[in-house]
């Protein structure tokens, strides 16, 4: 595939490049160890089906909620690989 001057697999390393950084984000937001009975945030007993589903859980399912909209949403656009990056 002609892609200007990108070497040949460029479009694929870019792919890979953008997956690799959102799952880094995703793991570095799991929780490992022994979980929590209680939310750490509003102090709500979190069901025994959350903390046998998700080890290291330590919000319940409201606050995990609120928490996962703050996150910033990750854009699908590699900006490593890009020419427009450079002229930034």
């Amino acid at each position: 595939m002609a892609s200007g001057w990108a070497k040949d697999g460029a479009v694929q390393e870019q792919i890979d490049a953008s997956i690799e950084d959102a799952l880094k984000s995703v793991r570095g937001r799991l929780h490992s160890g022994k979980g929590l009975t209680h939310c750490e945030e509003c102090g709500a007993r979190i069901p025994e089906a959350r903390r046998k589903a998700l080890p290291g859980v330590r919000l319940c399912l409201a606050c995990q909620s609120e928490a996962d909209k703050k996150v910033k949403t990750h854009s699908l656009y590699n900006r490593r690989g890009s020419k427009d990056s450079q002229l930034r």
